[in-house]
């Protein structure tokens, strides 16, 4: 694997660049972003409670569907979006769009079925319901390990990859100081604004993405003739230097632009594209602390779903945003974001790989005229920003809620803030070592990378979850059994593909066809159904788990009025031993403490004391997913039509 970094010098093998955003328009723009930004988060710090668990890490759960809505489709659409999604349709055409509309459906089954299900359970993390489903510890602490660890290889490094590749093509900034710097913002209101701040800031940069990428699209399609003129434009897109590589590696794919592909042939099959993907969307979507971190904030179902439903129309978009743009650029600037000549890759983008990542930033840097070529850095960099924020917050709720309170089951409040907040630290910093793998994994596809650690290790805990949900027999042993031995398949399949290297059409990789020869899709399907035959079979040969431990932690005890007895009580619990820190009398302390605590909403006066009847009342309204009747009509009606529209689209480009 080639883990050199030369962006620095990238910059030297053409002609005579200058630097893109250098002057007073762009430089403005960017400027007032951030202002704007900043002040929406200290806006958001003021006026919600962040020195209590359920403020800092649920907003106090009370939030609209707009807001949820936005903050859903800014969490997953990071900056590894725009110049993953553009790359991999300049490289392979419209199919990566697939990705985004499977979500169309997925989403509806996150408000319909999962998240009822999470909001009766009365659960902050999906550890913790594991944990209540289940009982034990080995499971809740196996997912939490889990999803940090793909947080890191998946999310985190990719995004401050791709934003710092962009930065990079802008600035020529080193790549590490350009990852330093955003990072340093992004932390400051996530690290002090808690869930409230992100949620809100989300809808912002959601807003500034979508305005930003419509002007890019618009200025794109006008730079290529039209929509008409695209696909003939596209196929003859071949870069000038072919030496005697393969026409397979630098011609257009004949089926580039059909949504769905030869099953054997096709570099995404459509049975990987309808059955493997959705495998990992369900993971993604209904599962990871993320997502469903903003839907457990709403104020009540209906609002839940409306959000999933605003999610859903909104990840329509992407195709034409990023997928389309994308093949424009190849079509714009071919011997850069086609090179197949290592050394010519080399020259352009600093990998040997290929140059399609660059396929986004190049659109924006040389289409947009001054003061919009900023307003499209803002765009990216409100993408990379909203996505990071949100897995920060959502790793570090898992980190205080699933780890440490298993070190220290007696910690106060203020203790689990403060370690929430020192944990992001120490995410970020493993985070940014991973960077060198992410740079040439996959031919340099960065969207293609994601999937496939998605496929190598989420199916064992999609099955994990769509199992406890809606199967009751299933129990902790062939839950713990199914999530060991999936990991090990997985991993087993991830660990030789990186260490003989993922390859690319010039430079093929060594790995043995029965491991590597499997699409990854593919590979997601049979390692589910490994994980789903293994849990089902344990729980067969074991001990049922009894009735009274499942009231309204599974689909068909959802309705139950009895009383759960948990299998275990909870390590932690909201205003327990907080009550002596706060009566004990204090010595009154200084300004700058003072100040520091308010700022970083750990000021325990926010937080009052409740009484045993106010928490059962409180408890019992955080866990009612009753509906307005009219609102449960209006909402049911939307789902219905957005999944027409899903299925339209879906043959449309079939």
């Amino acid at each position: 694997m080639d883990f050199e970094f030369s962006f620095a010098k990238s910059n030297a093998g053409n002609k005579t660049k200058t630097l893109a955003v250098a002057n007073a328009a762009d430089i403005s723009v960017i400027v007032i972003y951030f202002v704007v930004v900043l002040a929406v988060g200290i806006w958001a710090m003021i006026r919600t409670n962040r020195s209590t668990v359920g403020g800092f890490f649920l907003a106090g759960r009370s939030m609209v569907w707009w807001p949820i809505g936005a903050s859903l489709f800014a969490s997953n659409i990071g900056s590894g979006h725009f110049v993953g999604i553009a790359g991999t349709g300049a490289a392979t055409g419209i199919a990566i769009g697939g990705f985004e509309w499977n979500a169309l459906i997925i989403v509806v089954l996150l408000g319909w079925l999962f998240v009822p299900i999470y909001i009766k359970a009365g659960v902050v993390t999906m550890p913790e319901y594991l944990k209540k489903r289940f009982g034990g510890q080995r499971i809740r602490i196996y997912l939490s390990v889990l999803s940090l660890f793909l947080y890191i290889f998946t999310k985190i490094s990719a995004d401050m990859f791709s934003g710092a590749i962009f930065i990079n093509q802008a600035l020529g900034i080193n790549i590490y100081l350009a990852v330093v710097m955003l990072l340093l913002i992004t932390a400051l209101y996530t690290v002090t604004g808690g869930l409230a701040a992100v949620i809100y800031t989300d809808t912002l940069q959601t807003i500034i993405m979508i305005v930003g990428s419509f002007v890019l699209m618009g200025f794109a399609f006008y730079e290529v003739g039209g929509y008409s003129n695209i696909e003939e434009r596209y196929m003859n897109a071949i870069p000038s230097i072919t030496g005697n590589f393969s026409e397979e590696c630098y011609k257009p794919r004949d089926d580039a632009f059909h949504l769905f592909r030869d099953p054997v042939t096709g570099d995404l099959p459509w049975p990987g594209l309808v059955f493997g993907l959705s495998i990992q969307a369900l993971w993604y979507w209904c599962t990871d602390q993320v997502i469903v971190q903003r839907c457990l904030s709403a104020k009540n179902l209906s609002h839940v779903k409306a959000g999933c439903i605003l999610c859903g129309y909104l990840k329509l978009l992407p195709m034409f945003l990023m997928v389309f743009p994308g093949m424009i650029s190849r079509i714009l600037y071919t011997d850069e974001v086609a090179c197949v000549d290592p050394d010519e890759c080399l020259k352009h983008c600093g990998t040997k790989v290929g140059c399609s990542n660059i396929a986004y930033p190049k659109l924006v840097l040389d289409l947009m005229p001054d003061g919009l070529r900023g307003l499209m850095l803002s765009v990216m960099l409100a993408s990379l920003m909203s996505s990071l924020t949100s897995i920060f917050n959502s790793a570090s709720t898992l980190f205080t809620m699933d780890v440490y309170t298993k070190i220290r089951s007696h910690a106060t409040e203020r203790e689990l803030m403060i370690a929430g907040r020192v944990f992001i630290v120490g995410l970020i910093a493993v985070s940014i070592a991973w960077i060198p793998v992410v740079q040439s994994a996959q031919s340099g596809h960065l969207f293609d990378y994601i999937q496939a650690i998605t496929s190598y290790l989420a199916p064992p805990v999609s099955a994990v979850f769509i199992l406890a949900i809606f199967c009751k027999r299933v129990n902790e042993s062939g839950a713990f059994y199914g999530l060991f031995i999936g990991l090990l398949v997985g991993l087993s399949r991830m660990i030789t593909e990186f260490a003989y290297g993922t390859g690319s059409c010039v430079e093929p990789s060594k790995c043995p066809t029965i491991i590597c020869g499997v699409h990854y899709l593919y590979f997601s399907i049979i390692l589910f159904a490994i994980s789903c035959v293994i849990i089902i079979g344990v729980s067969l040969v074991t001990e049922p788990i009894p009735d009274k431990h499942l009231y309204r932690l599974c689909w068909s005890l959802r309705n139950s009025t009895e009383e759960r007895i948990d299998m275990e009580k909870d390590d932690w619990k909201e205003n327990v031993n907080n009550s002596t820190e706060i009566e004990e009398p204090k010595d009154e302390p200084g300004f700058c403490k003072k100040a520091l605590e308010a700022f970083c909403g750990l000021d325990q006066k926010k937080a009052p004391k409740l009484s045993e009847e106010e928490q059962a009342e409180l408890q019992k309204k955080l866990t009612d997913t009753s509906e307005i009747p009219l609102w449960r009509n209006v909402v049911n009606i939307n789902a219905i039509i957005l999944l027409c529209v899903a299925v339209f689209f879906h043959g449309f480009y079939g």
